[in-house]
């Protein structure tokens, strides 16, 4: 059996909107759309660069159905470079380009094998003593476990399995052609290439059993590098599995403690210190930031007081480190210090801060906050919040940022 390599991807949603980001900078998600394509683009040059003998990608090449012809002609062109270097694509259809869900087609290149969704089915590199087994979606919903009726592996060959599915739960994603990695196993195949879970993890060795994780992080949800992985195979076995990073862009979280900083200038140097590790790991890429402040900080009332004034610093903050770090959000998890608290609440029959500051465990409003924050919720995009809990479900630092607020504007002669 020959040597070879081949490269597995899933999950490319190109044409994502990033309709949540949107909402807070569409230039910004006009960039991030456009990483998407780019960060395809960079797997194609990989394949070519390290003269794979195929390209296996494991659905979700779409986002859903085309609002224009664009996003499939760049499939197309993309592909046909590889179908000029001889390399062939083999694709299964996931729950977002669903035979049911993309409706609309362009004419692929000869090198593209696509998976029947009505059963498994098997495509043969007889040169390589390859066989690959897979099948697609027909609907965005499949309950089947489709692995069970996979056919069984060819002795003597290099046996790949193809399927988009959230083996073993893997939540928060959907549940689609559910399954287990005993079920895998059971199939006698060499190697499962999975897609639908956007993290890159390897279930099982023996078989490998591997999601390679999408190619560009679509949502804060999914910070970190994003690529595909390269499988090298030598006399029947896999000698190497290596992730191959593609992306372009990337999200990032990160938590800075301020507990016990009084000063804003020294808790803004603070925050850029934590912001010089994001600066170091983003490279030439574009990153979107979502700063969260931590700790009992007598700084709590001014940061709420002018939240603008306050992203606007921590913005500034990232530029003097990396001219493409963008904060996407600034989440104030802070709190009054103790002493603080405690003095209000000595003083609350008669002083009307502390009065206010009681505010946040009235429960009439809170059933009036948590009202409205369904009401808001129902008028946005669905896709707006994914990746995000319900706005109800943070309603105690919502109520705690929003007495914060009115407090901090109360009391400027403090600051």
């Amino acid at each position: 059996m020959a040597k070879f390599s081949f490269l597995h991807a899933a999950d490319l949603h190109l044409g994502s909107p990033f309709e949540g980001l949107s909402l807070k900078d569409e230039e910004l998600a006009g960039r991030f759309a456009a990483a998407s394509r780019e960060a395809f683009r960079s797997l194609v040059d990989a394949a070519l660069a390290e003269k794979v003998a195929f390209l296996v990608i494991a659905g979700d090449i779409y986002e859903g159905e085309w609002r224009d012809a664009s996003i499939g002609l760049f499939f197309n062109r993309e592909l046909a470079r590889l179908d000029r270097a001889k390399i062939p694509v083999f694709l299964v259809k996931g729950n977002h380009d669903a035979e049911s869900v993309v409706t609309k087609s362009i004419t692929l290149p000869a090198n593209v094998h696509e998976f029947p969704s009505r059963a498994a089915a098997s495509f043969r590199l007889g040169d390589l003593e390859v066989v690959l087994h897979g099948r697609s979606f027909p609907d965005r919903v499949v309950a089947e476990n489709y692995a069970l009726a996979y056919p069984p592996a060819i002795p003597g060959w290099f046996n790949i399995g193809v399927l988009h599915t959230s083996c073993t739960g893997r939540p928060p994603h959907a549940t689609y052609a559910p399954c287990t990695v005993v079920d895998l196993a059971t199939r006698g195949y060499q190697y499962w290439a999975l897609g639908h879970v956007h993290a890159h993890e390897i279930l099982s060795r023996d078989p490998f059993v591997v999601y390679p994780g999408n190619l560009q992080g679509r949502s804060i949800r999914e910070t970190g590098p994003k690529g595909a992985v390269l499988v090298e195979v030598e006399q029947g076995a896999i000698r190497e599995v290596r992730r191959l990073i593609v992306d372009k862009a990337r999200w990032a979280r990160l938590e800075v403690e301020l507990a016990d900083f009084a000063e804003e200038d020294f808790a803004m140097s603070r925050i850029e210190d934590e912001l010089s590790a994001v600066a170091r790991d983003a490279g030439e890429r574009l990153v979107a930031v979502r700063v969260e402040l931590l700790g009992a900080t007598p700084l709590h009332r001014r940061f709420a007081a002018d939240r603008q004034r306050l992203r606007d610093e921590v913005q500034a903050a990232a530029h003097r480190l990396h001219e493409d770090i963008w904060i996407e959000d600034v989440r104030l998890r802070t709190s009054e210090p103790a002493a603080a608290r405690a003095s209000e609440s000595a003083d609350s029959a008669l002083d009307p801060v502390a009065l206010i500051a009681e505010l946040e465990k009235d429960a009439g409003l809170r059933a009036e906050a948590e009202a409205l924050l369904g009401t808001i919720a129902a008028k946005l995009p669905a896709s707006a919040l994914a990746g995000e809990a319900r706005l109800s479900d943070d309603l105690d630092a919502l109520m705690s940022e929003a007495v914060a607020l009115v407090l901090g504007r109360l009391e400027p002669e403090e600051h």
